[in-house]
């Protein structure tokens, strides 16, 4: 199949494995590929913050070098594509694949879990999507905000609900890590780390203005928006750097 090529095209952009894919064939790979199989699959959104932090953390480079996709969540990771030498049309966006998925899911068997974030914001995410797409499944929420003993009923009701896509909030790389611990446990065809998506579809956060998104800016919006996420920003420019500087050997 088609999808199944595409999705195994990848670029290294250091040291991290992420997948040259566009939204389209994105949705088609989890769809038609992942879903329909008997395998359980880890897919991460990688954008350049992220990709900096695997640079230095060793467990969670691995988790992504190991994922099943890694889709190309924001402009930085794009550019550095391109300037690798490994042309990428487009940006995968988090947010806008799960809104994607939702859309072309709300008719069908297959259900939803939300997990992550403050209290009430999975909940409030969970309303947004059910009044915008309905017909959606979405069996269950929690936040993210649980105790070692509160994590294990948490695994415990994913299990009992067996949703067949988990999207798991929790922030970078505490999401991706705790996918990983419990991946086989949990054994949902599909979990995917989104980030601050709940936070967006509850509206506690608001997303970058489309002209923003279009000229590659929602980074700095962000970074007006949530001014404790500047000094995070600051890896934007050593990112571009160490591209520059791989891209030299």
């Amino acid at each position: 199949m088609r999808s199944i090529i595409v999705s195994r095209k990848k670029v290294s952009v250091l040291d991290v494995a992420i997948n040259i894919i566009t939204m389209n064939d994105a949705i088609d790979v989890i769809i038609d590929d992942f879903l329909k199989s008997d395998k359980i699959h880890l897919i991460a959104t990688a954008n350049a913050e992220m990709v900096m932090m695997a640079s230095k953390d060793k467990e969670l480079q691995e988790i992504l070098n190991s994922a099943d996709l890694v889709v190309p969540d924001g402009a930085g990771v794009v550019w550095a594509s391109n300037k690798l030498g490994y042309p990428m049309k487009e940006r995968v966006a988090g947010y806008d694949l799960v809104q994607h998925l939702l859309n072309k899911l709300k008719n069908g068997k297959e259900s939803f879990y939300f997990l992550g974030s403050s209290p009430g914001v999975a909940e409030k995410a969970k309303v947004y999507a059910e009044t915008k797409y309905p017909g959606v499944n979405i069996v269950g929420t929690h936040d993210g905000y649980f105790s070692v003993e509160e994590e294990k009923m948490v695994v415990q009701e994913i299990q009992k609900l067996r949703p067949d896509i988990l999207l798991v909030a929790l922030g970078v790389p505490r999401q991706e890590k705790w996918i990983k611990k419990h991946f086989d446990e949990l054994n949902v065809p599909v979990t995917i780390g989104v980030g601050g998506t709940l936070d967006v579809m509850a509206g506690v956060v608001k997303r970058a203005p489309l002209w923003m998104q279009k000229a590659k800016l929602e980074w700095l919006y962000r970074g007006m928006l949530q001014p404790k996420r500047i000094c995070r920003l600051i890896a934007l420019p050593k990112f571009v750097i160490k591209v520059l500087q791989d891209k030299k050997y």
